[in-house]
């Protein structure tokens, strides 16, 4: 199963980590694990890798390899406990490089019974953990219009939000909408299919998705950690896949590089120490040989900082 898996940016991920043999390393969203086999590849015996995530799926599809590695753990759980493993394994500084690739993966987007992808009708969950939490289905039974609206314009940057929202609350009226087939029939009728465009259901699918799974807030709550947990010359690499997720990454890099700003009527000297990270290169897009081989691909952006 996993060899089929792409991982996105591998090359590109595995340069930026500047990976130290005997090093600690952490894999925040292991997926299938594609970047966590390569980082392996380049430890010695001494070098560790510890994983996360917490999607069971992800969990028990680690493969024999992984599991018999002496050197290799995972985690079932949210990438937001990143400190406070750090502690517990008493690692907090020494880590070498964290890598997170952030969304859904493509064998989520693929497994039908999850509810992702517009593509297929399936139960409307989208849950990244589907023994935690509400589903979507259910929380479009008790949502007003104005939340599922708010819901679709934030996180979506749909535009046709209120248009939406307003056929979500008529046709939920008259039946549960529990599939996504139900809710791709909703906004198409709200936004006709253009063959140039992107699906009509894309936008919204996405704002659900990120909403239920609160993904913006948890890489919000993890960044700072990872500041804190890396060693001196440690990198920090992160992938995202739409501009909002890609926002608070470059905006906390840009934070964490420059010396802390006081109010300009107070005569003090910047502090240089103040200053965590240090950006390396520009961001970092696929080549059009990856974005062939792998339309996922297509969107994804490599930021890469180092610790001070």
């Amino acid at each position: 199963m996993h060899d089929k898996h792409k991982p996105v940016l591998l090359d590109e991920i595995i340069k930026a980590l500047n990976i130290q043999p005997d090093g600690f390393y952490i894999d925040g969203t292991f997926g299938r694990g594609g970047h966590s086999r390569e980082i392996i590849k380049r430890l010695s015996s001494k070098g560790r890798l510890l994983a996360f995530d917490k999607d069971p799926d992800a969990v028990m599809s680690i493969g024999s390899d992984l599991i018999q590695d002496d050197r290799f753990e995972i985690i079932k759980g949210s990438f937001t406990m990143l400190m406070k493993c750090a502690k517990q394994y008493k690692v907090a500084g020494k880590i070498s490089g964290v890598l997170f690739d952030f969304g859904v993966s493509s064998p989520q987007l693929s497994d039908i019974k999850r509810g992702f992808s517009f593509k297929y009708d399936a139960p409307l969950d989208m849950r990244m953990n589907p023994t935690e939490g509400e589903s979507v289905a259910n929380w479009l039974k008790k949502a007003s219009e104005s939340e599922i609206s708010d819901v679709i314009y934030e996180f979506g940057e749909e535009r046709a939000s209120r248009k939406i929202a307003k056929a979500i609350i008529t046709v939920r009226n008259q039946t549960p909408i529990e599939s996504t087939t139900q809710l791709v029939e909703i906004i198409s009728k709200i936004k006709p299919s253009r063959k140039q465009d992107i699906h009509p259901a894309t936008k919204t699918f996405q704002a659900f998705r990120i909403f239920i799974n609160n993904e913006l807030e948890e890489i919000r709550q993890v960044l700072p950690q990872v500041t804190d947990i890396l060693c001196k010359g440690g990198r920090l690499a992160a992938i995202s896949f739409h501009s909002l997720e890609d926002r608070i990454v470059k905006r906390f890099m840009r934070s964490q590089s420059k010396p802390e700003e006081h109010p300009i009527e107070i005569p003090i000297e910047e502090d240089q120490s103040s200053i965590k990270l240090k950006i390396i290169g520009k961001k970092i897009r696929p080549t059009n040989k990856e974005i062939s081989e792998n339309r996922r691909a297509r969107s994804a952006l490599l930021r890469i900082a180092e610790r001070m």
